[in-house]
C-alpha cells in the first residue's frame, strides 16, 4: 500500500541527491565564434575531454558578420574569436577584447619567429599589451597558368595587360582591391591612400575591371571558373588554399609572390571580456598551436599554420599584412561603382 508519509520523509533525501548529482555533471561551455575549419568537431572532442567541458561552436563568412554577432546584445556570450588582425583594433575599441596573459599560452614558443613578436605585427598590440595570438594566414599571391607562362610572371600589373583581356579572375573585396592598386602603383602605404590619389586609384582599378572576366568570392567558385575558362592569371586572396584546389582539380598552374610582394590576411585568436572563464579560453588558443591541431587546418583545409611555412612559400617572398584602411566606406562606395560599370567622375 502507497505510504505517503514515507514519501515525504525521504523526498527531502532525494532533492538534496539529485541537486549534488547536477552539481557534479555540470560543465563549463565555452562559447568560440570561428571561421570554418579553425575548430573541427574533432579536435573540439579531445580539448572537452582532457578539460572536461563543454564547446559551442558558431562559425561566420565574413567580418562583417562577426561583428554583428559580437556587438548584438543576444549574442555577448561568446568568450573566444577567431579575428583578422586587420580588424582587431575596432574590437579593442569596443572594449570587446581584452588583453592576453602569454604566460597561459606556452606554445607560442613553437610558431614560427615572424608571429612571435607581436609588436612588429600591426593591430595585435596596444599600449604594450597583447589581444591577440596568431593562428593562420593567407598571402594573396598570384596563380598563373603555366601554358601561357612559361616562366613565373613578376609583377602583379600583368593583370592590366590587354593581351589577358577577359582571361583574368579577380577576388571581389574593395578593401583588398584598392591596396592591391596602390601597391602595384608603387605607393608607400597602400593601406593609407591620400584623397588626391583616390581618383588614380579608381580609375586603374576601371582598367582592370575591363580586364576581368568575372569577380569571384568563394575559392570553390574560382577553381570551377579557372577549369571552365582560359584563365591566364588569377589573384588569389586564399593564396595556398587555392593552389591546393587547382592542382587537385588538374590545373596546369604555378604560384608567385611576385616583386612588388603580396598583401596577407592573418586570423589571430583574441578573447573577449565577456569570457567568464579567461583561463580556459587561453586554454584553448595554447590547444590550437599543438602541432597536430594548426597541422590539421593546413592538411584539412589547405591553409597555412603559424609553425612551419607552407611549400608555396619562400622564406624570402615580401608578406605585407593587412591593415585598418583610412576609410573602409569611402573604398566600398567607389568599388560599388567600379564593378557596376558606372563612370567615375
Amino acid at each position: 500500500m502507497f505510504n505517503k508519509y514515507k514519501l515525504l520523509q525521504f523526498l527531502p533525501v532525494f532533492i538534496l541527491l539529485t541537486i549534488n548529482s547536477i552539481s557534479v555533471f555540470a560543465q563549463e561551455t565555452l562559447q568560440i565564434l570561428a571561421w570554418p575549419g579553425y575548430a573541427d568537431a574533432d579536435l573540439v572532442t579531445t580539448f572537452e575531454k582532457r578539460y572536461n567541458v563543454n564547446i559551442e561552436v558558431t562559425l561566420i563568412d565574413s567580418d562583417d558578420v562577426m561583428w554583428n554577432r559580437l556587438t548584438a546584445e543576444k549574442d555577448v556570450n561568446f568568450d573566444v574569436f577567431a579575428v583578422n588582425a586587420a580588424q582587431l583594433q575596432r574590437y579593442i575599441d569596443a572594449g570587446i577584447s581584452v588583453p592576453l596573459t602569454s604566460s597561459n599560452i606556452p606554445n607560442t614558443a613553437k610558431q614560427l619567429p615572424r608571429f612571435r613578436d607581436l609588436s612588429v605585427i600591426p593591430g595585435l598590440t596596444r599600449n604594450g599589451k597583447e589581444y591577440a595570438i596568431p593562428y593562420t594566414y593567407s598571402e594573396m599571391g598570384l596563380i598563373y597558368d603555366r601554358n601561357t607562362f612559361p616562366s613565373p610572371p613578376d609583377s602583379f600589373s600583368l593583370m592590366w595587360d590587354k593581351r589577358f583581356q577577359g582571361r583574368v579572375l579577380m577576388y571581389d573585396a574593395s578593401e583588398h582591391n584598392f591596396s592591391l592598386a596602390a601597391l602595384s602603383l608603387g605607393l608607400e602605404n597602400p593601406f593609407q591612400i591620400a584623397d588626391s590619389d583616390f581618383h588614380r586609384i579608381s580609375q586603374y582599378l576601371v582598367a582592370l575591371r575591363r580586364n576581368v572576366l568575372t569577380y569571384y568570392e568563394k575559392p570553390e567558385d574560382a577553381t570551377a571558373l579557372f577549369m571552365q575558362n582560359n584563365i591566364a592569371l588569377l589573384f588569389a586572396n586564399y593564396g595556398s588554399q587555392q593552389v591546393t584546389l587547382l592542382k587537385k582539380a588538374g590545373a596546369n598552374i604555378g604560384y608567385v609572390i611576385p616583386r612588388e610582394g603580396a598583401l596577407a590576411w592573418l586570423d589571430c585568436w583574441s578573447i573577449t571580456r565577456f569570457a567568464e572563464n579567461k583561463t580556459l579560453a587561453e586554454a584553448w588558443i595554447n590547444y590550437t598551436l599543438e602541432p597536430q591541431v594548426s597541422r590539421a587546418l593546413t592538411l584539412r583545409q589547405g591553409l597555412a599554420n603559424t609553425l612551419e611555412d607552407p611549400s608555396t612559400l619562400d622564406k624570402t617572398d615580401k608578406i605585407i599584412w593587412l591593415q585598418q584602411v583610412e576609410d573602409i566606406s569611402r573604398r566600398k562606395l567607389l568599388w560599388d561603382k567600379i564593378i557596376s560599370g558606372e563612370v567615375l567622375n
